[in-house]
């Protein structure tokens, strides 16, 4: 009485295994049978499953398999047993095959054969199927030409008139691709990594960044160079790929703050080495305000230039005439204070022989080539590591664009 009794055990685990497996697994197995119309597939402790021995003939009708081939295939439906199909992922579906796959959401392999009024006609097996320039990529407004030719993965979406009317998107199984591995990427986000991305757009407070399966970050203007960087369109444009370093992840709103700066030193950290009191420099006057103009010593180093410095004029802001943005001045440098970031100068009058004892800044404002001038002072003033155009995009950006 063991036997039926190992018997029945073993049929309620295959039906337990069965259970388990889900429509549009890929499974593996070793065929064990051939009949006339299914062929019988070994698929291990999930039991025992079917397929069509029409898919598995070659354009000819000859087999292209045979007993003891192991064979990888979709599984299409679990009810009263495991039924398979090779075929669906090989883009030689049959109408009704492409049905099951529209109700069970298998994916089908399909030809972009061009491009037709909004969107795109895709061969799948010997039906034409249609898919909307929305559903082509994740991406928008990709080249056409970028797609025609190509054999993509696709969901049917839509499933009418016994097959002679298909509407198919390569987007949705991206998206789902993108969703599964979206935990991997977030794991790897922590403060301090440093990561490649790819630029989504750019606004007027910054740049979202793409670090990878749709996981993105925001890269703020302040980050984005030791300068203050006026227009974030001249640093960065969309599509273009940009390494960035991960400050802040905020695990309850799942936001992700960016810096580019910080892939460079702090130009402050040089600053004591660099300037001292009593040092006369050019700079350039990046903007005025009612207690002073700021001075570019160097990017990221910008010194002011007190309204008590300048002199009498008789009214509170007449100093304010003898100065303008965006040009280089001579200044003397008074108080230096590197911890807190401040340093006081003067202007000193142009022309005059105190004028040119004038040392260069570390990068002179004017250069348009971005090289380092000699200083003739005593001071260290190795100009500030770059890192390549990176670095002129990031000079350009100091300037507001032309009117």
């Amino acid at each position: 009485m063991a036997e039926p009794d190992e018997d029945f055990a073993s049929l309620f685990e295959a039906s337990i295994q069965t259970k388990r497996v889900k429509q549009g697994q890929t499974i593996e197995g070793t065929i064990v049978a051939i009949g006339a119309e299914v062929v019988f597939v070994n698929v291990g402790g999930k039991g025992e499953a079917t397929i069509d021995v029409e898919e598995l003939k070659d354009d000819e009708g000859a087999l292209e398999v045979a007993v003891g081939d192991r064979i990888e295939a979709v599984v299409v439906s679990t009810e009263g047993g495991l039924v398979l199909s090779r075929k669906l992922a090989r883009g030689a579906a049959t109408s009704r095959q492409l049905e099951d796959a529209f109700h069970a959401g298998l994916p089908v392999e399909g030809k972009v054969e061009g491009a037709v009024k909004g969107g795109y006609e895709v061969r799948i097996a010997h039906q034409r199927a249609f898919c909307p320039i929305s559903q082509i990529d994740i991406v928008r407004n990709t080249d056409p030409a970028d797609h025609i030719g190509r054999v993509y993965a696709f969901r049917i979406i839509e499933f009418k008139e016994g097959g002679r009317n298909l509407v198919v998107s390569r987007r949705a199984l991206l998206e789902e691709e993108r969703r599964a591995s979206a935990v991997d990427v977030r794991r790897s986000i922590v403060p301090g990594a440093v990561i490649a991305g790819r630029v989504i757009s750019v606004r007027d407070f910054g740049a979202f960044v793409d670090l990878g399966s749709g996981v993105e970050g925001l890269l703020h203007v302040s980050e984005m160079g030791w300068s203050r960087v006026v227009d974030a369109s001249h640093v960065l444009t969309p599509g273009e790929s940009v390494t960035v370093k991960v400050l802040r992840v905020d695990e309850g709103t799942q936001k992700i703050s960016l810096g580019l700066k910080q892939l460079t030193d702090d130009p402050w950290t040089r600053a004591a080495t660099t300037y001292d009191v009593g040092q006369v420099r050019t700079g350039r006057i990046t903007r005025l305000a009612e207690f002073g103009a700021f001075v570019e010593l160097e990017p990221g180093v910008e010194a002011l230039a007190h309204a008590s410095t300048f002199p009498p004029t008789g009214g509170s802001r007449g100093w304010m005439r003898s100065v303008a943005a965006g040009t280089t001045r001579t200044v003397e440098i008074l108080s230096i204070d590197p911890d807190k970031k401040r340093i006081g100068v003067a202007l000193v009058e142009e022309d005059s022989p105190r004028a040119r004892e004038a040392a260069p800044s570390s990068r002179s404002p004017d250069s348009q080539d971005g090289e380092a001038h000699e200083s003739t002072g005593n001071k260290d003033t190795t100009p500030a590591e770059a890192f390549g155009s990176l670095a002129d995009k990031l000079r350009g950006a100091l300037k507001p664009r032309e009117k």
